[in-house]
């Protein structure tokens, strides 16, 4: 019964994380072929970073459901959020430090994903009545 109320969640945040992953994807490709190969690599590593960012938050936050573990909810929810926040850091900090590679699309795509992330649950609201 407890797993089956966090079903739902997960299910969503399955979703929004596809449209993510395709959106950086789709612009990715976009940028390699019409800029160059170095665009688009850039591209998919900053969107990648906010995906892969996401789905750590996304796992840490559905892994506890019902009332009596309201605190275990509330901790793994923060403890994701915590997590996110590092592994961005962490990854940036990487791709600075030991990659070459365009900021421009790094950025622009990280911004995109992030748009998703804030504009595609919308898309999820059920209008039956």
């Amino acid at each position: 019964m407890v797993a089956a109320l966090a079903r739902p969640g997960r299910e969503l945040a399955k979703q929004l994380l596809m449209i993510q992953l395709g959106a950086v994807t789709l612009v990715a490709a976009g940028m390699a072929a019409t800029v160059s190969i170095e665009w688009g690599i850039s591209a998919l590593v900053g969107g990648g970073i906010f995906v892969l960012a996401n789905a750590v938050f996304a796992l840490c936050a559905f892994m506890f459901s019902g009332a009596r573990a309201a605190k275990k909810v509330a901790a793994s929810f923060y403890t994701g959020e915590v997590l996110k926040i590092l592994i961005t850091v962490v990854l940036f900090s990487f791709v600075y430090m030991y990659t070459q590679v365009e900021l421009v699309p790094l950025k622009l795509t990280y911004l995109l994903a992030l748009g998703v992330n804030i504009c595609a649950p919308v898309l999820f609201i059920n209008n039956k009545k």
